[in-house]
């Protein structure tokens, strides 16, 4: 069978990606200050902007967001009449974590195994670099059809609002017909898939306080109060025995009706050692996609290096709270909250910070845009029909474009299949969903164009 056109285009512009996605790869772009320089993500906006210059589009700017990030904006206009679609990704990433636990290097693209290596290589640097390659391969076959607008956000990962907050202070910016996120993933390589919802995400720090200062464990161990044992005793109460979400007030029982994910997949998937339960009840559909999951992200207290024989007179942790479609994440910020300082042992003194929030999505995978996706990915991936799945990670822009834009379209595609490994050790990108997925969204847009005329 001849291959496609757009195919062969972008075949032959793979070369030219990796090279790409090794220079935006090497930024250090995580958006916490406290950690990386704020520098690297400047420069990493500043490559961002030089490469939608480089690709003809007008009113390129770097938005200074209110979160202290900056996102990139630039506008492709189409012929006249033609609809607008928005196209998203975000360049700045999650922590590269244990450095020592990385086969290679973090911040440089390294080729493995026919894999790219690196952090942000799927999550979401990689979507950024799919988005040129559609509009190039357009180009080159025609040219693009429709009016494009481009927004690279700088501060997805830290869940902080900066763009969102933005876009509501700014409404007619991003306006589109249609708006494609390139920041989820296939169900499994080469299974092409849209993700249909989107659980939403609360982050909480907590502070208990019990005594003055630390205390002698000998002298006063067994009757002081031991703020890190209360903070332990805390967070038990979150989940029950069998490690379901438990949360007083928080509806834990909701069920996944479509595509499922097979137990011994997701144990292989999320790489469970051997004789280790996987928690909760239910389908593993309905525990990642459709019901709300709390995770304990970071303690604050002594490491065993270096640790004293003391009773710990403060701790602090920081949790999250997955909030899935149908549930409210401002209400189940508050139900948290309550269940926090209900539960604190002991009289413990508890203070709580929100540190972000954003609600769940789900989209309406019968409109016309998702046709002419389903027709684009039967062509990029030949014999395949596509699939539609939830998605437990959070993406808050999309209820914001929802609200602003009630009439537009939003679908969800992306690199990150479960082999991916974003946000752990080993992040990497599997070259040939990236280029199937460049070719899969420029067809959608000829597709998208095409219906529009008719």
């Amino acid at each position: 069978m001849t291959a496609h056109p757009i195919s062969e285009t972008v075949a032959s512009l793979m070369p030219r990606a990796k090279a790409e996605l090794t220079e935006l790869v090497a930024f250090q772009s995580v958006a916490d200050p406290a950690v990386f320089p704020k520098s690297e993500c400047e420069a990493a906006a500043a490559w961002v902007a030089d490469a939608l210059h480089a690709e003809g589009f007008q009113d390129v700017a770097l938005l200074d967001t209110p979160d202290g990030t900056q996102s990139v904006y630039g506008f492709l206009p189409g012929p006249a009449g033609a609809p607008t679609v928005l196209l998203y990704a975000h360049y700045d990433v999650q922590p590269p974590l244990d450095e020592s636990a990385w086969i290679s290097p973090p911040f440089e693209l390294t080729e493995r195994d026919g894999r790219w290596f690196g952090r942000g290589a799927a999550d979401c640097k990689g979507g950024f670099v799919m988005h040129l390659l559609a509009l190039r391969a357009l180009k080159a076959n025609g040219g693009v059809p429709v009016s494009v607008k481009v927004i690279a956000e700088g501060s997805e990962e830290q869940g902080t609002g900066g763009l969102e907050q933005y876009a509501q202070a700014h409404p007619e910016l991003l306006a589109a017909d249609t708006v494609v996120i390139g920041d989820t993933g296939n169900f499994r390589v080469g299974l092409p898939t849209v993700t249909s919802t989107l659980r939403g995400m609360t982050m909480l720090r907590i502070q208990l306080d019990t005594l003055e200062g630390n205390l002698h464990s000998g002298q006063f161990g067994g009757a002081a109060p031991d703020a890190l044992a209360a903070m332990i005793q805390l967070l038990a109460s979150l989940r029950a025995e069998d490690g379901t979400t438990t949360v007083d007030g928080l509806t834990t029982d909701a069920k996944w009706d479509g595509l499922q994910y097979p137990e011994e997949e997701f144990r292989k998937d999320a790489k469970v050692l051997d004789g280790v339960e996987l928690i909760s009840t239910g389908t593993v559909a309905d525990r990642i996609w459709a019901r709300p999951a709390v995770t304990v992200i970071g303690i604050d207290c002594p490491a065993v290096v270096g640790a004293t024989p003391s009773v710990q007179a403060s701790a602090r942790a920081q949790i999250s709270l997955r909030v899935p479609p149908g549930m409210d994440a401002g209400e189940a910020t508050k139900l948290l909250t309550a269940h926090l300082g209900a539960h604190a042992p002991w009289g413990a003194r508890v203070s709580v910070e929100q540190v972000g929030q954003g609600q769940p999505f789900r989209a309406d995978i019968t409109s016309p845009a998702y046709t002419a996706m389903a027709d684009a990915m039967r062509i990029a991936y030949p014999g395949q029909e596509m699939q539609s799945s939830g998605m437990g990670g959070s993406i808050p822009l999309c209820n914001a474009l929802s609200e602003l834009y009630p009439e537009a379209e939003i679908l969800l595609i992306g690199l990150s299949e479960p082999e991916a490994q974003i946000h752990a050790v080993n992040e990497s990108v599997s070259p040939e969903e990236l280029e199937r997925l460049s070719v899969a969204e420029a067809l959608f847009l000829q597709n998208y164009a095409a219906s529009k005329k008719a």
